[in-house]
């Protein structure tokens, strides 16, 4: 039977990522003695911004402040948010967690979801749970000789080992970056794994309108964030 605790957050809209129990090199606060991360993979927890949003123009991390905000609270925890500044090491936590790698697309890549998952928040318990911790398993891009996704991009902006941000921002303001605006990155949708949570179509869209906004204004963009 899972535990208690996972079930809650999945019926919150949430999916729990990975788990940890923190050691003091993690760099959580005081009296942290148990961390979750949740997020979306999948449509789930898109369908329930998309029923409660106020405007077409609401942020998704001013919602998902409040909405993981309120379900920390009721679990008795402390909300950490990768939005948050200065950034948390969410990405290093997930290794933790036993969340994944990191993709030659820089991407964390979960060993259920692939690529068609983000982080949202990190709850953190002043409490330990008996959970069994999750593996990682073998990287599954050391076993793709293909490796599609570095070649599906049409402008080459990923190398393996490195990504160009501002060439990916320009060609989706040009009108063949118009089926990466409306269908994705088509590098994220080449690779084989977690195909079965791909995105819906309103959610690759509002993701990639956001990255869009967010390389016009300042050029950055943050990881794993889609």
């Amino acid at each position: 039977m899972e535990q208690p605790i996972l079930i809650a957050i999945r019926r919150a809209g949430f999916t729990p990522l990975g788990w940890f129990a923190p050691n003091a090199e993690d760099g959580l606060p005081k009296g942290a003695a148990f961390a979750i991360l949740i997020g979306n993979a999948g449509p789930d927890m898109f369908r329930r911004f998309a029923r409660e949003r106020k405007s077409a123009g609401a942020r998704l991390d001013d919602w998902t402040r409040d909405a993981a905000g309120a379900l920390a609270a009721e679990l008795g925890a402390m909300a950490l948010f990768p939005f948050d500044r200065p950034a948390l090491p969410f990405l290093r936590w997930a290794r933790r967690a036993g969340a994944g790698h990191v993709s030659p697309l820089g991407l964390n890549i979960h060993p259920r979801f692939g690529l068609w998952h983000a982080f949202r928040a990190a709850l953190i318990f002043p409490v330990a749970f008996d959970i069994p911790m999750q593996q990682a398993g073998a990287h599954p891009c050391q076993s793709c000789a293909d490796k599609p996704c570095l070649t599906a991009c049409p402008v080459n902006a990923f190398s393996g080992t490195s990504y160009d941000v501002a060439g990916c921002g320009q060609h989706l303001q040009t009108h063949e970056g118009g089926s990466c605006m409306t269908g994705g990155c088509l590098a994220r949708r080449a690779c084989p794994v977690g195909k079965a949570h791909t995105y819906e179509l309103p959610q690759i869209r509002f993701h990639m309108e956001a990255f869009s906004q967010a390389r016009a204004a300042d050029g950055q963009v943050p990881p794993n964030r889609g």
